[in-house]
């Protein structure tokens, strides 16, 4: 096909890397610090802690975004129909694999009592989303990405009701954190609203054009994505300075200049706002940019991670529920503590846990030793044709 890629984007999975060592840290942060489960990691008292949660709010508008650019990398392969069925299969999998692997790895629960609902469930219905919208021309699934995207937080001034189809609204656009019961003693704690989420990979699939080599060279490339990113930081700025829209939560001036920083920059990730969604774009786009021209061994260190986004996120998750069990009997806790009411994760109670400083270290190791498994895994899907390794 025109403009098919040879190889893979090393800038992609270069950020894509990058950002799922940050992850870590805030996954680590949510077992491991003692004040996870009862103080807001947000709060402008503890600038420390503040920036050790706030910095991982690249995460997820990174991981979505550039999932939409992969999505288009991956039509570079396929006919129309082929990459619909792609991309339907693939949402199915991942809401799967949130419902099934990472609910489990996310609570030690063997009863399933709680299904948590986050970023896979998201890029998921966004894939499926996408995966009907293929057959548009992508002029159409353009603006419908930026309707998305712009406009979202017009529901912030619509009273969406809490039954009938303001369940629907809830779940799919305007809500999060809510938990929804289903059958007797189980529920599911839906994290994500997928709909914001797909315009941010709505977005990233138009985006994916840049990579297309007969149409724009590198260096239109890094332009283009330059102006977007700083344009989106420049929105961002200007909506937040406005202080009326983008953004559910103003901002407000605070006791002192660091606090009243930390109020401005404090936006709104569940549902994502648009406030939220340009500050942290706009400088992943600009990564984007810069980082093409840059190869050393960093850049060498983080694509081993970049490369098998999927795997690292379900194994890592695995490893530090089970640092925390070694942690919860090494600390004197017994088989009758498991289950704490107070917290929906076994082996986890309320008041368990370390200093940050801690956290940082077990972040740091949780790091390293996934390091030769994800070595590994691209070995495996580098070398077999198994056809599971494509929903990977």
């Amino acid at each position: 096909m025109t403009g098919q890629l040879k190889q893979r984007v090393q800038s992609i999975d270069i950020v894509r890397g990058i950002i799922i060592i940050i992850m870590t840290l805030d996954h680590v942060r949510d077992f491991f610090h003692i004040h996870a489960m009862d103080e807001d990691p947000l709060a402008f008292s503890k600038p420390l802690i503040f920036f050790t949660r706030w910095v991982t709010h690249y995460c997820a508008p990174t991981f979505v975004f550039l999932s939409g650019v992969s999505a288009w990398l991956a039509g570079q392969k396929r006919t129309k129909s082929q990459l619909s069925v792609f991309l339907l299969k693939r949402g199915f999998w991942l809401i799967l694999a949130e419902i099934i692997l990472m609910s489990f790895a996310f609570t030690f629960n063997p009863a399933y009592n709680l299904l948590i609902l986050e970023v896979l469930w998201a890029i998921g219905v966004s894939m499926i989303i996408l995966g009907l919208l293929v057959w548009a021309p992508q002029k159409v699934i353009a603006i419908i990405g930026l309707v998305i995207f712009f406009g979202h937080n017009l529901v912030d001034y619509v009273q969406v009701p809490t039954t009938g189809w303001g369940v629907a609204v809830r779940i799919l656009l305007s809500g999060s954190g809510g938990f929804y019961p289903i059958g007797f003693e189980r529920g599911a704690l839906i994290g994500y609203a997928p709909i914001p989420w797909a315009g941010v990979l709505l977005l990233g699939y138009t985006a994916g054009q840049l990579y297309n080599q007969a149409v724009y060279t590198a260096e239109q490339r890094r332009k283009i994505l330059t102006i977007a990113g700083a344009s989106a930081i420049f929105i961002f700025v200007v909506l937040r300075m406005i202080n009326k829209y983008g953004n559910p939560s103003p901002w407000a001036a605070q006791q002192n200049s660091l606090s009243t920083i930390l109020s401005f920059i404090n936006t709104a990730k569940y549902p994502p706002s648009l406030d939220f969604l340009c500050m942290t774009l706009g400088p992943i786009l600009i990564l984007l940019a810069f980082i093409e021209r840059v190869q050393n061994k960093f850049t060498a260190f983080v694509t081993v991670y970049g490369k098998v986004p999927f795997f690292y996120f379900i194994v890592h998750f695995f490893l530090v529920h089970t640092l925390i069990v070694i942690a919860f009997f090494a600390s004197g806790y017994q088989a009758k503590d498991i289950v704490d009411k107070a917290s929906p994760f076994f082996f986890r109670p309320q008041h368990f846990g370390f200093n940050i400083w801690i956290v940082y270290a077990i972040w740091l190791f949780v790091v390293l030793v996934m390091f030769r498994p994800c070595k590994w895994f691209n070995r495996l899907k580098t070398t077999k044709g198994w056809w599971w390794l494509s929903y990977t």
